[in-house]
Parts: structure tokens; C-alpha cells; sequence
């Protein structure tokens, strides 16, 4: 695991108490961490809440070179107009966040639990009235883990999967491309064992090319469940209907794992946070409008679970 450091910057120099929105970055390495601090106009010490994005090259907004819907930034602007702040970030080596020398062959999932805790950190050295976690989709475990061991007040899993990532990764292919779950289960089983594989199916290199797969190893050893039963504090857990990636029985194992926890099931919502018809190519197709807004239960629900 690679350590960064834990000084927070704010490039223009201006007080983050005193921003609507301002951009903040972190030492990491040869290079930084950035992200988007949003804050509200306010006179007393309001909630934060600190965004985990979710896998592959998603950045702070929710947004990868495949795609853009701003999921994330609506988010954060949702929260906004009730007076929470947010903090979203690019994860190493995606959008801002630039790390020189960067070889995706030394990437680990627990790189990314440290960034968050440092992240976390550098934002607890404010006077906020509470400080939430909320991880989306990989960014759920990724929460998890850093939220055992850091002083936050609440946790927020969103379409988060509830079972390790081998299991999910098998459930998607064998649900869109069947004859090919034989071809991942053999390199799953490998990865499992803790041990790389050069035998991969061409049409699998973009998912189990050799310079991933160390990253998968230290993924997959991971099961969710698991690790939420481990957190003791107030967990909200949010899972749309409409999710082509996590299904409500994820959220359901989540749920049924943890005391602390409290479920809730938005009708019509998908992985990005919006209104996804059932039909699947339909629902894709939302993944690309910028434009479409979130979900409108979405925010209410975050809104009472934070200021509650």
C-alpha cells in the first residue's frame, strides 16, 4: 500500500468556511489528489459529506471518457441547496488527481481506502457538524473499510454490491454474454488463489488484462457483508429497483449484516442515479444525458439520513 500525505490545499488560498465552491487537493506520492469542495452559506457548523466514486475511471463527477451524466456533481448540488457540504474527489490517476509515475500494475483496492482516510482527515480538521462517508457502487466497500477506521459519524452505502467482486463480476457476464462464463470462471478461481494468469480470452483482456489483475486480487478478497457487520455506527443503505449493475437482494445482504443499518428501495432508479427505465438498452442510454436529473427521491432520502 502507498501512503500520501495529509495536508489539505486550497490553490486559490482562500478560506474554506468561506466558499460556495472551491477546488482542494491533498499530497500524494510524486504528485496530487484534487477534488471539489462545496459549502454552503452558513453561520454554524453544517454536515459534510465526503463522495467515494465507483469503479474504472470514474471522476468526481460521476463521469468516465465512456460517458457523462454528472450523477455525482448533481448530487453534490442537490445536497447543497439543504445546506450540506460535499467534498467529491478524483481517485488517483483519474480526472486531476495526477500521480507521476503511475503504473496501473501497482495499484491496489486498499491504495484507494487510504486516500479516503487521508481525505477524511484533512476535512476533520474543519468545524463540521457531522461528517458522513457515502460510497457509490465500488466506492460502497471502498467506505466501508475506511470507515472502520477513522472517526466519521455515519455511513451511506448507494447502490452498493453485496457480495464480493469475483461473484459480481461472474453475475454480470453470465447474465449478458453466457458463453463466456466458463472462460471468466477459470480466471476468477486463479485470481481467488491469489495467483495472475496469462491464459485470457481475447474477448476478456479489457477486464483481465495482466496489469489489472493484481488490483483484482486485492479487490476480490473483499465480501461486503462481511466488512459492513464490522461497522458500528449509523449506516444508511440506498439501492434503486432499476440497477442493471446491483440488484436489491445486494442491498438486502448489506441490510441483513449490519444492526446498524437502515434500508431503503427507490422505485425507478438505476446505477446512475436517475430514472432508468427496466429495459436495459434504454436504461443504458441515460447514462450518457447529462441532462436527465437524478432521481427526485433520491436527495430527500440522504437529506433526512444526515441531518437526522
Amino acid at each position: 500500500m502507498i501512503l500520501c500525505g495529509i495536508s489539505l490545499v486550497c490553490p486559490t488560498g482562500t478560506s474554506l468556511q468561506a466558499q460556495s465552491e472551491e477546488i482542494v487537493q491533498i499530497p500524494c506520492l510524486e504528485g496530487h489528489l484534487q477534488g471539489t469542495l462545496l459549502v454552503p452559506d452558513h453561520d454554524q457548523p453544517i454536515p459534510i459529506v465526503l463522495f467515494i466514486a465507483g469503479s474504472g475511471p470514474t471522476d468526481r463527477n460521476g463521469n468516465n471518457p465512456l460517458m457523462t451524466n454528472n450523477s455525482l456533481k448533481m448530487l453534490a448540488e442537490g445536497l447543497a441547496s439543504h445546506g450540506i457540504a460535499t467534498l467529491r474527489t478524483d481517485k488517483r490517476g483519474i480526472g486531476q488527481s495526477h500521480i507521476d509515475n503511475l503504473r496501473e500494475e501497482d495499484m491496489r483496492f486498499e491504495d484507494n481506502v487510504i486516500d479516503v482516510l487521508q481525505w477524511t482527515q484533512s476535512i476533520s480538521r474543519q468545524p463540521w457538524k457531522s461528517i458522513t462517508i457515502l460510497g457509490h457502487s465500488e466506492g460502497s466497500t471502498i467506505g466501508m473499510l475506511a470507515a472502520k477506521d477513522t472517526l466519521i459519524d455515519k455511513f451511506i452505502s448507494l447502490a452498493g454490491p453485496g457480495m464480493p467482486a469475483g461473484e459480481v463480476i461472474r453475475n454480470q457476464i453470465g447474465s449478458q454474454y453466457p458463453k463466456l462464463l466458463p472462460y471468466v470462471d477459470t480466471v476468477l478461481t486463479i485470481l481467488e488463489h491469489g495467483d495472475t494468469t496469462s491464459e485470457v480470452h481475447p474477448f476478456l483482456l479489457s477486464l483481465f488484462r495482466p496489469s489489472i489483475q493484481p488490483y483484482l486480487i486485492s479487490w476480490i478478497k473483499y465480501d461486503p457483508p462481511e466488512e459492513i457487520a464490522h461497522l458500528h455506527k449509523p449506516i444508511l443503505i440506498l439501492q434503486g429497483n432499476t440497477d442493471l449493475q446491483v440488484d436489491v437482494q445486494d442491498a438486502m445482504r448489506l441490510h441483513q449484516a449490519s444492526a446498524h443499518s437502515t434500508m431503503q428501495v427507490i422505485d425507478g432508479m438505476n446505477h446512475i442515479l436517475k430514472r432508468g427505465p427496466p429495459d436495459r438498452v434504454k436504461n443504458l442510454a441515460t447514462y450518457k444525458n447529462a441532462d436527465l436529473p437524478l432521481h427526485p427521491d433520491l436527495i430527500p432520502a440522504i437529506v433526512q439520513f444526515v441531518k437526522d
